[in-house]
């Protein structure tokens, strides 16, 4: 391509609570155990439309990027460990790589979470930033079928789209099966299908750069900060014991306590083996049960007598 060929302009439009899932199966579930990177994930794109459009790469930018998800109120959030603090920095990241974040509040509706109205909102969002930007390519980052009328329409206005989806399964912490799969209708109607789990685990195995740069060097699950009133009496020490995919136990006399990924402070869950030593503080879950909260690694030498804990 010469220097005066125009710029293919690259819209990107994010799923935001598939794209969570999808990154929370690669930190806890994949033997990658790594998060996704949105700039690494960005600059795949450039290079794959690069690819497919037979242009090269630095005339395929990113103009705009959205991410829609639902979202649970502060309050809400500070009762889940670090999750408050979690949604913080993943906004800052996103701040950072000019990423815009639409947000709908999740409401309670008979007795059940319904963040209803996201995926509309994005649909309308795409179409109309494709109507005023006119993107050569519009990307999706999501497996729903709900999308296809949105595709139809974004291929009248002459924009082709790029759909990066991903299917795994999985067993979570409660024992669960879980399956993702894409929409076959939403493959058949899309310009460039991407089957990024198939492009991840061939690129994983010869060492591709490309591949390696969309995970996360740093978590952005970071440790929540102690606050200056934090009560160090309330700390105990256990032994980490039946180590899982986003889950464990400590030892603590007279009952074993249970852990999430999400209560864990100062470190990455997956540094956490069966036989560590952990600090964390007793809490009630909804169910008026003890569980280890605010979780740290600690390096020492275990006890002989682990009741004197």
């Amino acid at each position: 391509m010469t220097a005066g060929q125009d710029l293919v302009r690259i819209g990107v439009f994010y799923d935001g609570n598939y794209f969570l899932h999808v990154s929370n199966y690669y930190n806890y579930f994949h033997p990658r155990r790594k998060r996704l990177n949105i700039a690494g994930l960005h600059e795949f794109i450039r290079n794959m439309i690069a690819r497919e459009e037979d242009v090269d790469s630095r005339f395929c930018q990113v103009i705009e990027a959205h991410y829609f998800r639902g979202r649970i109120s502060a309050q809400e959030a500070s009762q889940r460990g670090n999750q408050l603090y979690n949604d913080r920095v993943f906004d800052d990241i996103l701040m950072s790589e000019g990423v815009v974040t639409h947000y709908l509040p999740i409401r309670t509706r008979g007795g059940k979470k319904d963040d209803k109205g996201i995926d509309v909102w994005l649909a309308l969002e795409a179409f109309e930033q494709a109507f005023y930007k006119r993107f050569n390519v519009l990307v999706l980052i999501t497996s729903d079928g709900d999308y296809v009328p949105l595709i139809r329409k974004l291929n009248s206005l002459g924009s082709k789209v790029m759909v990066l989806s991903w299917d795994f399964d999985y067993t979570d912490d409660m024992g669960r099966e879980v399956v993702t799969r894409t929409s076959q209708d939403l493959i058949r109607e899309v310009t460039y299908p991407v089957a990024m789990h198939d492009v991840i685990n061939n690129g994983l195995k010869n060492n591709d750069k490309l591949t390696i740069n969309l995970f996360s060097q740093q978590d952005y699950n970071q440790p929540k900060p102690q606050t200056a009133d934090f009560d160090d009496s309330l700390v105990k020490q256990g032994i980490a014991m039946n180590m899982n995919n986003g889950y464990g136990f400590i030892q603590f006399p007279p009952n074993n306590l249970f852990f999430h990924y999400l209560d864990v402070v100062e470190c990455d869950f997956n540094d956490i083996h069966d036989g560590d030593i952990l600090e964390f503080t007793v809490e009630k879950n909804d169910k008026g049960q003890d569980v280890a909260k605010n979780v740290k690694k600690v390096e020492s030498e275990i006890p002989d007598d682990p009741n004197a804990w």
